[in-house]
């Protein structure tokens, strides 16, 4: 049994760890390390299959929730599988996880399963004041299997569903981000039946998060994803903010990646640890 998000460990004694040798690799991630450790105190690995990224995104963005987000407040939200199928006949090809074939009235319903899921769980944890307690309802939620790739499922049909919504923008002449540009100029992405084709269907089981997908999932999400790209250090990409131009209200979550395929999490600012 893997744990999804294992226990704190210094950040340092991580990095000693891990990159002991004297390659310039190696010598350029104690770097990376160091300058991460300037900011938080330990960090918690993230299990490594190709649901990382939503993994490590999903648990930063709970584990400080202190408000359900306005997106997932609205009327509306549940209803969202059956408002997109009844307007996108190709969605019924949606690949549910370890579940294929399906129909698509089952397939409406049980979307519309992980987005209530998805709506409770982040209620539960945000009503949660004391900070030991939520961390706690976090380690258990991420330790069942079943909740846990249920709410990445719902994640991907948010990342459908807002791709849909910026492809159809730009069609009609509103200003788009520029990585709407980058999403749909990918020859395998060059509209959302594609993306769905090609990339989101594949997400968890032959793989991750492409960086342009990051930038989807932000604007899902509407959060801020900060990243530490450790063989980055020292140029100007060492810390990467997805979306670059983020609206000034939405929250910070902060991930760890050495190569843009695992991501893990830095816990404990070290304003903390001083008080």
């Amino acid at each position: 049994y893997k744990l999804s998000v294992s226990p704190e460990m210094d950040i340092m004694e991580y990095c000693r760890k891990e990159w002991r040798g004297n390659t310039p690799v190696a010598k350029r991630m104690r770097k990376g390390y160091e300058a991460v450790a300037q900011k938080f105190a330990s960090i918690r690995r993230i299990r490594g299959d190709n649901y990382c990224a939503f993994r490590a995104t999903l648990f930063q963005a709970l584990s400080q929730a202190t408000q359900l987000p306005r997106w997932l407040q609205s009327e509306d939200f549940t209803m969202l599988p059956e408002n997109l199928l009844s307007k996108y006949d190709w969605i019924k090809q949606w690949q549910l996880k370890q579940k294929p074939g399906k129909k698509m009235a089952e397939i409406s319903d049980e979307i519309k399963e992980y987005l209530i899921l998805l709506r409770k769980k982040w209620k539960n944890i945000s009503e949660i004041k004391d900070p030991l307690e939520k961390q706690e309802a976090c380690d258990k939620l991420f330790k069942n299997e079943e909740e846990e790739y249920s709410l990445y499922e719902a994640l991907k049909f948010l990342m459908l569903n807002t791709a849909i919504e910026l492809y159809n923008a730009d069609k009609s002449g509103r200003r788009v981000p520029v990585f709407s540009w980058l999403l749909f100029a990918r020859d395998t992405s060059s509209n959302p039946c594609q993306l769905m084709h090609n990339h989101l269907n594949h997400i968890g089981h032959s793989g991750g998060l492409e960086q342009v997908e990051m930038f989807l999932l932000a604007y899902a999400l509407q959060y801020t994803i900060q990243v530490y790209r450790l063989y980055k250090y020292s140029t100007d990409e060492f810390i990467t903010l997805y979306p670059n131009d983020p609206e000034e209200d939405w929250p910070v979550v902060t991930l760890i990646t050495e190569d843009d395929r695992h991501y893990n999490i830095p816990v404990r600012m070290c304003q903390e640890t001083t008080l």
